[in-house]
């Protein structure tokens, strides 16, 4: 009997290794492997997603929904598919007890694992969220999720490459700079603000998930699979279609009007912080809102707000944070890119 339950947890683990290899292989590392080709060559990696050639995006209409959904949707579809895979089977193919070792202590180790954890994912704060929900699901503390969450897409290797190559080295340095306290420190604050009753709790779940664990491993995936994808889906492809009908809105008509007053620089943090864009999106939106005669103050702030959090992401994790870490979070996201924009002003970007 000890030998079978061996081999089925071994088993298990070389699933989850095998879906998380292949999966992140094709999704994310060969495609990225050969932009940075196009990015070094030409300069740029596409048109903005947010208004492509316009110096504005369209006015709110179903029309400009829908663009925007089926646009976004074509960009991202296969890492969602992957992140809601990897996110149900952290809870039914790995061990109870695993995640919570490695991920669920309350100090600043959990949070460094988990953003170190996120390097090679790459994800865009979206298709990360349902990984960072399985997570919380089998016990990791809330810093370590955090860290992982807005490491995905703030510390993503190919996406600082993309960032040199397109807009240049300094905004590549200014992102890292910025990135990794954003990431680290709000990971750590995320544990510190942790109680002894959300510890208690924790422990008490992580029990019950050892008895659960016992069910057939394939069924309790597919049912785990099953929920995410109704749970996540449905609120995710609304609050997508919303915010590309309300791009308008969030971005007005860019040009030199746009200039480095605090006002605008703390505007464009918000409405970045807000807007939901695929991996690597923020630097073609900046780079055309910078051709556009936009300041470098705002673009700052966009490229520090742009890739962590969204709006459909922070609805898709509202169930695994409390409201105040929650909140923490987008506090500390809004400050770096007011941070960013204002570097960017006084080092003469």
């Amino acid at each position: 009997m000890r030998q079978i339950r061996t081999m089925n947890l071994a088993w298990r683990v070389a699933t989850f290794v095998v879906i998380a290899a292949l999966g992140l292989l094709y999704v994310k590392w060969l495609p990225y492997y050969d932009r940075a080709f196009v990015a070094a060559a030409d300069h740029s990696i596409g048109k903005s997603i947010l208004m492509g050639e316009a110096a504005s995006a369209p006015a709110p209409s179903i029309e400009a929904a829908l663009g925007y959904a089926l646009a976004y949707g074509k960009a991202i579809w296969k890492a969602m598919v992957l992140g809601l895979l990897l996110g149900s089977a952290v809870q039914a193919l790995l061990p109870a007890d695993w995640v919570a070792r490695l991920l669920g202590g309350r100090h600043f180790g959990s949070a460094l694992a988990g953003g170190v954890l996120a390097l090679p994912g790459m994800m865009c704060t979206c298709c990360a969220a349902p990984v960072v929900a399985g997570l919380r699901r089998a016990q990791a503390s809330a810093g370590a999720a955090i860290a992982f969450w807005l490491g995905n897409s703030v510390l993503n290797p190919a996406t600082l490459i993309f960032i040199g190559f397109v807009l240049g080295w300094r905004w590549a340095a200014l992102r890292l700079v910025l990135g990794v306290p954003l990431v680290f420190g709000l990971g750590y604050l995320a544990n510190r603000m942790t109680s002894a009753r959300e510890v208690a709790q924790s422990e008490a779940v992580l029990s019950a998930l050892a008895v659960e664990a016992q069910q057939p491993s394939f069924r309790r995936w597919l049912a785990i699979l099953g929920r995410m994808t109704l749970r996540l889906v449905p609120e995710y492809v609304i609050l997508v279609l919303l915010l590309g009908a309300a791009r308008a809105w969030l971005f007005p008509t860019i040009g030199p009007n746009v200039d480095n007053h605090i006002g605008w620089i703390i505007a464009f943090a918000v409405a970045g912080m807000l807007f939901v864009i695929p991996t690597a999106g923020e630097a073609p939106i900046i780079q055309a809102m910078l051709s556009l005669g936009m300041g470098v103050g705002p673009a700052g702030a966009l490229l520090m707000t742009l890739p962590p959090i969204s709006l459909p992401s922070m609805a898709m994790l509202a169930r695994s944070f409390p409201p105040r870490v929650l909140a923490m979070v987008v506090a500390g996201v809004v400050l770096s890119g007011v941070a960013g924009g204002l570097l960017a002003v006084g080092l003469r970007f």
